[in-house]
């Protein structure tokens, strides 16, 4: 057996664009750090195991968190965990889950040794609150762990996360980690040559500009509900464009890209693109978002566009991105009816700046 150290229990997908926090399920790592190489585990539930690990060492987690009481009780009793062993239950499983694993935690007392099995989320939750090790396997260990050079021992497992079920309808708010293929560290796409891949559209709710009694719904805006949307993106030529699908849409919308903010920690950098935006068109213009995951905060910059321009013109947002920054995301945002239109995105560390909405040569 080849002793582990539980690297992290991460929330995903975690930050959601209105500020809010969403967990489907955790990202757990077990690293062999002796060994350089890491096995990732994908863990609907394992808040405790979350909690235990973000505490200080020298604080006691009491609220809700089982494990550490049954570690207190063990203490009253002159009992305590004095390790967890992992063991899979199928031999030719391809990862480590929950369903094919069985804890076999170890206690000792005034009646001797033993050990009790339970299931892999209380077996690591017990570990931490007992601060006891977690031991693997030398053989799973070796056919199932990553080399992982670096310190960085989750951003490797992070494309193991499964993407969120569609579910039908409107979204009530935008993921801030987007569905399909997970973001990349640089801007992929900008010209649009495979139309709207990379690219997503968001919307979310607002005050209706129609104002159903919620008590007594409109069945207009019921089938709105039930599937249509009130915005529409679409990809044409080297441009993309974000257009209001219903004379008075609700809410607001937003076409945007995201790519992980690692690269940029620290950096200033601007946001750039030209844009057009149709007469009678309501608040439109450029989006730049930066997600920060633990502080559970987002910074919205948005550029809104006062004049309507029928020529393409150039606008741009400069911001510092932080170190503790998460996601950037950025793209075309609009709220009401109208239509606007994205082409020659630039994302870029800053350099010298030019003014804002000029002409493109």
């Amino acid at each position: 057996m080849t002793t582990v150290r539980i690297a992290h229990a991460e929330p995903r997908p975690g930050r959601l664009a209105n500020g809010g926090f969403h967990t489907r399920g955790y990202l757990v790592v077990l690293a062999d750090d002796a060994g350089h190489r890491a096995v990732p585990i994908w863990m609907p539930g394992a808040g405790h195991l979350a909690d235990l690990l973000e505490r200080p060492a020298d604080q006691i987690v009491t609220d809700g968190v089982p494990a550490e009481l049954a570690t207190r009780l063990l203490g009253a009793a002159r009992a305590r965990v004095t390790g967890v062993d992992v063991d899979l239950t199928d031999a030719g499983a391809p990862e480590l889950s929950p369903e094919v694993t069985v804890a076999r935690i170890g206690l000792a007392g005034p009646a001797g040794t033993r050990q009790v099995t339970g299931d892999l989320g209380l077996g690591l939750a017990l570990a931490a609150a007992a601060g006891a090790p977690v031991r693997l396997a030398d053989a799973v260990l070796d056919r199932l762990a990553v080399p992982v050079p670096g310190d960085d021992l989750l951003t490797p497992f992070l494309d193991r996360v499964p993407p969120p079920p569609d579910r039908p309808g409107r979204k009530r708010w935008p993921l801030a980690t987007l569905r399909g293929p997970r973001p990349r560290y640089a801007p992929r796409n900008l010209d649009f040559a495979d139309g709207l891949d990379r690219w997503t559209l968001d919307s979310w709710p607002g005050p209706d500009p129609d104002g159903p009694d919620p008590d007594r719904p409109d069945p207009e805006r019921q089938a709105l509900a039930d599937g249509e949307r009130d915005y529409a993106a679409a990809a044409d030529g080297p441009s993309a464009v974000l257009s209001s699908d219903v004379p008075r849409p609700a809410g607001s919308a937003a076409l945007v890209q995201a790519i992980y903010a690692d690269d940029y920690h620290g950096a200033t950098v601007t946001f750039s693109g030209e844009i057009r935006v149709d007469a009678l068109t309501g608040q439109a213009g450029l989006r730049l978002e930066i997600l920060r995951h633990w502080a559970q905060a987002r910074e919205d910059h948005g550029l809104t566009i006062a004049s309507r321009h029928r020529d393409w013109t150039r606008y741009e947002i400069t911001v510092q991105i932080p170190a503790d920054a998460d996601l950037v995301r950025f793209g075309i945002a609009l709220t009401g009816p109208g239509r606007i239109a994205l082409r020659n995105p630039d994302l870029r560390r800053a350099g010298p700046r030019a003014g804002p909405g000029t002409e493109p040569r």
